[in-house]
């Protein structure tokens, strides 16, 4: 079967991957469709250490092709999402309702895959960029068969992720102002959770102007172009005299950390969702903090993915969160050069490879 491999030196799409059968507590679905998500491309670029070589991907959907022993919630011909956290239900982080902060679900790969004998890595329990795949249970989400996959396959890392963000860590109110740095595939899914959320004033800022028919689409009420001459602390001050309720820093850039920060009003949390390389460190004030400010991380959207993504599907049907939209091209899987191109040179808010 085909797959996306990266080796340590290169990434090659192999035609001769094969993969385990499935199982106690396993599934094996057949991927339709995934998600390019610069997470991949972090572990190609070294941002993120990975042991390799590994099969990549983490942001898909298919059809469930053979469950192990144990499986009861779905069954062969469902249609799921994959979830990347591969809890294990029973601690005290996933008793308390916390299972992107079960142990088990962080930095523990296994490795499921063979090509010509070599044994390989999944990468985020997933793998998604390979034709079939074996997950957790937990990590196979159902969802219902009217839901594109090609749509689909964004819910489970940039959706939980981005509205994950809004609605479960800073819990942004109705009437609340939100600031958004960076309008990519993250960006954008919490620009359209601070509109689920009902906030009043929503601002994107991005250093590509041409996202500002995204970024408003998906519930930016202003957009401030990062690239003028004004700089963005000024022209989000401008919106914003008070401060921002809420900011949320979806790049991975140190200084944009501190602009976040720099935004707030009193009362105010940023967000940390961006990626920066490992070991990075952001400053900050301190006494920016005493007027009751926060700085929160958050790990994939302090989700729980079987609610969650249960709940963003039927979103999506009443018309309220929008999937179509996020990809912006589809490649079949041969292709992935082009779109992890296309990706990192910012022409897509999200590139989907396909399998069919």
């Amino acid at each position: 079967m085909r797959g996306v491999i990266f080796d340590g030196k290169r990434t090659l799409v192999a035609g001769d991957l094969e993969v385990r059968e499935p199982g106690p507590g396993e599934v094996l679905v057949s991927v339709a469709a995934a998600g390019l998500c610069h997470s991949d491309l972090s572990v190609v670029d070294g941002t993120i250490p990975y042991p390799l070589p590994v099969v990549l991907g983490h942001e898909g959907a298919g059809v469930v092709e053979a469950v192990g022993p144990g499986v009861a919630h779905v069954a062969p011909g469902d249609h799921v999402a994959l979830s990347t956290l591969a809890s294990c239900g029973v601690c005290g982080e996933c008793g308390r309702g916390r299972p992107a902060m079960c142990r088990a679900s962080i930095g523990r790969p296994s490795r499921p895959f063979t090509r010509r004998g070599e044994r390989l890595f999944h990468f985020a329990s997933a793998s998604a960029f390979a034709e079939r795949t074996v997950v957790k249970a937990v990590q196979a989400v159902p969802i219902p068969g009217d839901v594109p996959l090609t749509s689909a396959a964004l819910l489970g890392c940039g959706v939980l992720t981005g509205v994950g963000a809004v609605l479960n860590r800073a819990r942004v109110g109705p009437g609340d102002s939100v600031v958004v740095i960076g309008a990519g595939g993250i960006g954008l899914n919490v620009l359209q959770g601070a509109r689920i959320a009902g906030a009043s004033v929503i601002v994107a800022a991005d250093a590509n102007p041409h996202k500002e028919a995204a970024a408003r689409q998906f519930g930016a009420t202003h957009f401030v172009d990062g690239t003028a001459a004004t700089g963005t602390p000024a022209a989000v001050r401008d919106i914003l005299p008070d401060g921002a309720d809420h900011a949320f820093e979806c790049v991975g850039d140190t200084r944009l950390v501190r602009q976040a920060v720099d935004l707030l009003g009193r009362h105010g949390q940023a967000v940390l969702l961006g990626v920066p390389p490992a070991g990075a460190e952001a400053s900050f004030r301190v006494d920016s903090l005493f007027l009751d400010k926060a700085i929160l991380g958050c790990r994939y959207g302090s989700s729980r993915p079987q609610r969650d993504i249960a709940l963003y599907a039927e979103l999506y049907r009443q018309g309220r969160l929008l999937l179509d939209e996020l990809v912006t091209s589809t490649y079949p899987v041969e292709d992935f050069a082009r779109a992890a191109d296309d990706t990192l040179h910012g022409r897509v808010s999200r590139a989907v490879l396909t399998f069919r």
